[in-house]
């Protein structure tokens, strides 16, 4: 049997003009807290032990990137007002051409917004179903 069944992502680099902005922008949006700087990173730890480490890259352009968080269903709206109360436009598609509504996607609800380096961030109250 492969060991690839105990492979499991521990952390990733988030790559951010201002690591401080980017990670509280999340954590806030989430409901999380940045936790205390490491080295080069300041982390926003999820919920299944993988760290969102966010690192700074002043002197050259930002790639914008996809980040997908499965969250409570319970929790979706209170993110959704935080995406309000921020004037972060949030859409119910990646391309952006639905501003100002969610998904029913796979029978729970989801949303895409930009965080302050462009990148592509999703939340989502239900897994992708995959064939």
């Amino acid at each position: 049997m492969s060991s690839v069944t105990t492979v499991q992502l521990n952390h990733t680099a988030v790559y951010a003009r201002d690591r401080r902005v980017s990670a509280a922008f999340l954590a806030g949006i989430l409901g999380l807290e940045v936790g205390a700087p490491f080295g080069p990173f300041l982390p926003v730890d999820l919920g299944n032990g993988v760290t969102l480490d966010y690192y700074e890259k002043r002197d050259e352009p930002i790639q914008s990137q996809h980040y997908a968080f499965l969250v409570p269903d319970e929790d979706f709206q209170a993110m959704i007002d935080r995406l309000e109360a921020a004037a972060v436009t949030y859409y119910a598609d990646p391309s952006h051409t639905a501003p100002g509504r969610t998904n029913d996607w796979f029978g729970g609800r989801g949303a895409y917004f930009e965080d302050p380096d462009g990148h592509n961030m999703e939340i989502m109250t239900r897994p992708y179903v995959r064939p």
